[in-house]
Parts: structure tokens; C-alpha cells; sequence
């Protein structure tokens, strides 16, 4: 028993008498370290109070102190290959799904496919504004400043709303109600991408294309998401916040707005009414239980809806020709546009007929059709500055031509009017009396000639 029971520092020292002339004490001590090395993790559990025999042993190894064997002995121990590979690849699965969570709670705290809807209004008002040639820097910032303030006020609508949000089958699950963030970290969000799609805006395009951002923002977040609980006109209001993205690209592109820039933002508002009503009427229960005052909980049968729906679908009728006649596009798209208008009008006119929760379905379907379409022919058929330069000469030369003409055929009727008021005037003149003695009394006499001018 004894002689299995010899004492550890026995042994040290006849390992470092077999090789004290080859070895120096410090890799001595690695060695027996990396041997012992649950030894050593249970030592420094151990409190500091009695130092443990091992420790002890080893100075008689030549080493400083009992605090250096402990230090050398703790990152030995923590310096191991495996845990190290294993703790590394922890981390990098902890920081993966960490970063794919957040990353799926701002991307629904963002409302990211409207967001993107807002994105793509913004970019087809930069194109139009552009002229002959698209800047493509300046439509990357001006798209992604718009993304940046869009998931801001949406946001934001979610902190407002997360008491409603918890009420309805449809948002209930969205990251405030369902408590997979908080509302600081929501407003910290909100804030830092607001004022910096705001600051991107005003740096890489104009003031006006950062101040139509930044009052979007306070519309849509400030005066639209309250409204919702007061009063019906909330969707008025926030058509007028979906028109306004169109105006900030084509400032961001020219630098100015004019009544050219109308069409589009036009065709935005009067599209979202039919758009929204088809969505409240579908969503009626939902939005009873939320809070939120819509139209359509006002209307029970619902035709008062669906004759707003369609009036405001008639409204989109004229804007193909009004896109025409100011030279933003071709006369294709006035036909173009025209037959889009008929076809949700179509629709909104059945929703109207047959109050449904099909005919809804089918016109709102119609209204997500509607504007891609509207919005890719209005930029495939645009006018370049050259076309509307040479349309613009045209017309003026054909005006001076038609002035030129009216003015030499008025002056052609000066000259024919004056000549004609002097041959009256001369043939109206008294002859001398020898031209009338000449033709009746003396007949054999040759009648005088005057000359008129």
C-alpha cells in the first residue's frame, strides 16, 4: 500500500534527475503538467488557503513562487485544443442565431414588403425625374434612404399599436405583442434608421427629398397611426402618406417639383382607397376587435364602401391621357392606362353590384395588379428631355409656320383690298370734258386713254 502510495514530489525529482542536463524545469513542468492536467483544474478549485502538495512539490523544481505553478498550471489547463474548437464553434452558432433573430424581428417590425412597395414608388418618381440619363448612385441612396425612413414609421406604428396588435388574429404574432422584443430596443430601432435614411437623403440628394422623408415619417407615425382610433378619414390620410414617396424621388432626381410630378403621385392616392376598403371590408372582424374605426364597420351592408371603392377607380381613368397630353409619356400608355382603369373599375363595379366577400377578394387583387403594371408602362413609355426638346420645336415651328402663313395672306388681302379701294376710286374720277366731246358729238374723234395707277 505504501509503496503504490509514494509521494508525487518523489517522483518529480527523479524525473528531474534523469533529465535535469537535458530539459530545462519549465518544460519539465509542461510535460508533467499536460499529464496531470485534471490535477491542476482541481488545485485551482481548491481554496487558496492550503496550497495542494503538487504545488509544493514543484518548487523544489527550482520555480519562483506557488502563485506561478498556479498561473501556469490554469492556462495550461485552459489552452486545450478541444474545448477551445468547441467553445469557438458555440459562439459562432450563438452570434448565427442571435443575428438571425433580431434580424427576423426588424424585418416584421419593418413591415419590409410595404416598406419595399414604398421603395419601388420612390424609384419610379427618381426615373421619371431624371431626365435622359438615371444617375444610379443617386437612385441607390435615394432607395435606400427611403427603405431606412419607411421601416422607421412603420415601426414606430407598431409601438403605437402594440395594445391593438395583441387583439387581432392577424398581428398578434408580430415581435411587441408576442414579447420577442422590447419596446426600448423597438424605439432604438426605429429612431437610429429614421434619422439615418433622414441624414442619407439629405447628404447624397437634396433638402427637399430629406424634408418630404422626414415629414412622411411624422404623418405616417404622428397624425395616420392615431387617427386610426378616432376616425374613418384615417384613409384619406394615409393615401396622402403613400403619395408622397413618388414626389421624394423625383426631388431627389430634379431638385424641384412640378405639375408634371402629379401623375404618379395621383394615380398612388386614388388607387389606395379602393385598394383599403376591399382590405377593411375582408377584415371588418379584425379590425372591430382591434379598435381601429374603418369605414367599412360604419357600413354594415357595405355599399357605401364599395361606391367610394368605385368612385375612386373612375377617378384613374383620365390619367393615362393627362400623362399623354403633358409630354411625360407616349400616346401608348393613355391607351394602356386607360384599359388598366377599366379593368379594376371592372371590378369595383361587381364588388358593387354583389357585395361579397369574393367580389372584395377579386377587387383588391385587381388593385395589387393595378399599380405594378401602371408603374412599369409609365416608365417604359416615358418621354425623354431630347423627345420633348424636338416635340417642343416642332410645334413651335409649326406655329410659326401657320403665323407666317396668316400673316402673308392677311397682308396679301391688305394689298388686294387697296388696290381694289384705288380702282374704285379712280374709276369713280370725272373725265375731261374732251373725252365726252369726243364719244357723242364728235364720233370721228379718238377717244382719250388714262392711265390709272
Amino acid at each position: 500500500m505504501w509503496n503504490n502510495s509514494l509521494s508525487f514530489s518523489s517522483r518529480i525529482a527523479a524525473a528531474a534527475s534523469s533529465s535535469a542536463h537535458n530539459q530545462t524545469p519549465s518544460l519539465l513542468l509542461l510535460r508533467i503538467s499536460a499529464a496531470n492536467h485534471g490535477f491542476f483544474r482541481r488545485s485551482n478549485s481548491s481554496g487558496a488557503s492550503s496550497p495542494p502538495s503538487a504545488v509544493a512539490d514543484a518548487i523544489k523544481l527550482g520555480l519562483r513562487s506557488p502563485e506561478h505553478v498556479r498561473a501556469f498550471g490554469s492556462s495550461v489547463a485552459a489552452i486545450d485544443p478541444m474545448s477551445l474548437g468547441a467553445l469557438s464553434v458555440a459562439k459562432a452558432r450563438d452570434a448565427v442565431e442571435s443575428a438571425r433573430f433580431y434580424g427576423r424581428c426588424y424585418w416584421e417590425l419593418s413591415k419590409a414588403r410595404l416598406s419595399m412597395l414604398v421603395v419601388a414608388t420612390s424609384g419610379a418618381g427618381y426615373v421619371l425625374g431624371s431626365g435622359n440619363a438615371v444617375d444610379l448612385m443617386g437612385l441607390c441612396c435615394t432607395c435606400a434612404g427611403t427603405m431606412m425612413v419607411a421601416a422607421s414609421a412603420n415601426s414606430l406604428n407598431q409601438v403605437f399599436e402594440i395594445n391593438n396588435d395583441a387583439k387581432m388574429k392577424r398581428t398578434r404574432q408580430r415581435p411587441l405583442p408576442s414579447g420577442r422584443i422590447s419596446i426600448p430596443h423597438a424605439v432604438t430601432w426605429a429612431s437610429s434608421v429614421g434619422v439615418a435614411g433622414t441624414a442619407l437623403l439629405a447628404c447624397q440628394t437634396n433638402m427637399m427629398a430629406a424634408g418630404l422623408a422626414a415629414s412622411n415619417l411624422i404623418l405616417y407615425a404622428f397624425v395616420y397611426t392615431p387617427l386610426k382610433q378616432i376616425h374613418p378619414v384615417n384613409t384619406w390620410v394615409g393615401a396622402v402618406v403613400g403619395a408622397i414617396p413618388p414626389l421624394l424621388g423625383w426631388a431627389a432626381a430634379s431638385g424641384q417639383i412640378s405639375l408634371n410630378t402629379m401623375i404618379l403621385p395621383a394615380a398612388l392616392y386614388f388607387w389606395q382607397i379602393p385598394h383599403f376598403m376591399a382590405l377593411a371590408y375582408l377584415c371588418r372582424e379584425d379590425y372591430a376587435a382591434g379598435g381601429f374605426r374603418m369605414y367599412s364597420l360604419a357600413d354594415a351592408s357595405g355599399r357605401r364602401t364599395a361606391l367610394v371603392a368605385l368612385r375612386n377607380c373612375l377617378y384613374l381613368l383620365p390619367l393615362g391621357y393627362l400623362a399623354y397630353d403633358w409630354g411625360i409619356t407616349s400616346g401608348w400608355f393613355c391607351l394602356e392606362s386607360t384599359l388598366l382603369a377599366l379593368a379594376i373599375s371592372a371590378s369595383a363595379l361587381s364588388f358593387y353590384s354583389n357585395r361579397t366577400m369574393k367580389n372584395a377578394r377579386r377587387m383588391f387583387h385587381a388593385s395589387l395588379l393595378y399599380l405594378p403594371v401602371f408603374m412599369a408602362g409609365l416608365m417604359f413609355h416615358r418621354v425623354s428631355d431630347n423627345q420633348q426638346y424636338l416635340t417642343e420645336q416642332n410645334s413651335e415651328r409649326i406655329v410659326d409656320v401657320s403665323s407666317s402663313l396668316e400673316t402673308f395672306a392677311q397682308e396679301s388681302e391688305s394689298v388686294d383690298h387697296q388696290k381694289k379701294v384705288k380702282r374704285v376710286a379712280g374709276g369713280a374720277q370725272a373725265r375731261p370734258p374732251v373725252a365726252f366731246a369726243s364719244v357723242a358729238p364728235f364720233p370721228f374723234l379718238p377717244a382719250p386713254s388714262y392711265a390709272f395707277p
